[in-house]
């Protein structure tokens, strides 16, 4: 197998220094160069013919931004951001996702030295996911992975669930290409939309503006989600990054708790927690849709959804930049329905309305 091939773009010497140690060391990545900034990072794509780029969002001479729009009008390729973790960097990167970028790895603020080896696994792991998305047939690499959390040690699964009452509820997960993804969506949905609640993959401060972004985009009403927020038509709760979300009922309805916890499937918020918390409370009256991302966080939630009587929907392999999660929730049963990204939203529309 060939390794996948990387260019570092980063104006710091040392960032470029140690973003390149860390995926020198694993046997299927090579880092074939680096550059200051994107003038020369310009020849040396041609020269190199890298497979992924990893890119600084701010650089001289030209920033990454107009570096990444330039880039993907002219010669689209998998490209990484590395996010300063400040407002904003996630604006930044907000912009950077919407322009075509596959994913992000959060910059430390500071220890830089001392961080990079907590952002290897994370780093590696996108890196690879970067360079299958080009190939919706390829099948993922092979990698290490940290030991798993299960979902018991944040929420734990109820036997019983209620009969389908009252309105529906739409709890949505996604990684890797899932802020395009869940904006479009988003953008197809009504004013008054069901309930929505949605879990991506994010840091803090990124899932603040991933919904600012969203909010001036959809009709319905976008926030990220606090603690005892309630659910309401034509308003979606995004999950805050470092913390899970999780559906409760109380006398006045259902409402959302934003909690602590170990991550699950490496990740806080994680889709499993998020989708469980549905299967125990709100059974047959949710509907669960399962989008794009590598690993497979979200697949046993949704299984255990769909068996509390729940519908269950995967975005189909075509439509996904990372076929990672929809597939194993397919492989394990857990999918009513596999569609388009671009059919989802009237298709819960359609399912939904009330008489």
């Amino acid at each position: 197998m060939d390794k996948i091939k990387v260019l570092i773009i980063d104006d710091s010497a040392l960032v470029r220094k140690l973003l390149g140690e860390v995926l020198d060391n694993d046997p299927q990545i090579q880092v074939v160069g680096s550059a200051p900034d994107p003038i020369i990072a310009i020849r040396k794509i041609k020269s190199l013919k890298p497979d992924v780029i990893t890119l600084d969002v701010e650089m001289p001479k030209m920033d990454g931004l107009t570096f990444l729009e330039k880039l993907m009008k002219l010669h689209p390729m998998p490209v990484l951001m590395f996010s300063s973790l400040t407002q904003r960097g996630a604006e930044a990167t907000m912009k950077a996702l919407s322009l075509g970028a596959i994913d992000f790895i959060a910059k430390p603020k500071i220890r830089l030295t001392e961080s990079m080896e907590e952002l290897r696994s994370d780093l590696i792991m996108k890196v690879k996911a970067a360079a299958t998305a080009k190939l919706k047939k390829a099948v993922a690499p092979v990698m290490s992975v940290p030991p798993r959390h299960s979902m018991d040690e944040v929420i734990k699964p109820r036997k019983v669930s209620p009969a389908r009452e009252g309105e529906s509820v739409l709890v949505i997960g996604a990684s890797t290409g899932g802020t395009v993804a869940i904006e479009q969506i988003l953008n197809k949905l009504p004013a008054d939309a069901p309930p929505t609640l949605i879990v991506q993959h994010m840091p803090p401060l990124f899932t603040k503006s991933f919904a600012q972004r969203v909010n001036g985009l959809t009709e319905m009403e976008i926030l990220e989600a606090q603690d005892h927020d309630p659910l309401k038509r034509g308003t979606a709760l995004i999950a805050p990054g470092g913390s899970h979300m999780i559906i409760n009922k109380g006398s006045t309805g259902y409402y959302v708790t934003v909690k602590d916890g170990p991550p699950v499937n490496r990740h806080k918020p994680s889709v499993d927690v998020l989708f469980r918390s549905a299967a125990n409370t709100l059974g047959s009256n949710a509907v669960g849709v399962i989008l794009t991302g590598m690993g497979d966080d979200g697949a046993r939630g949704l299984k255990e959804l769909k068996d509390s009587g729940a519908f269950t929907i995967a975005q189909d392999e075509e439509s996904c930049v990372v076929f990672g999660m929809p597939k194993v929730a397919i492989e394990i049963g857990a999918v009513d329905k596999v569609l388009p990204l671009n059919s989802i939203a009237k298709f819960v529309m359609n399912m939904t309305k009330t008489e």
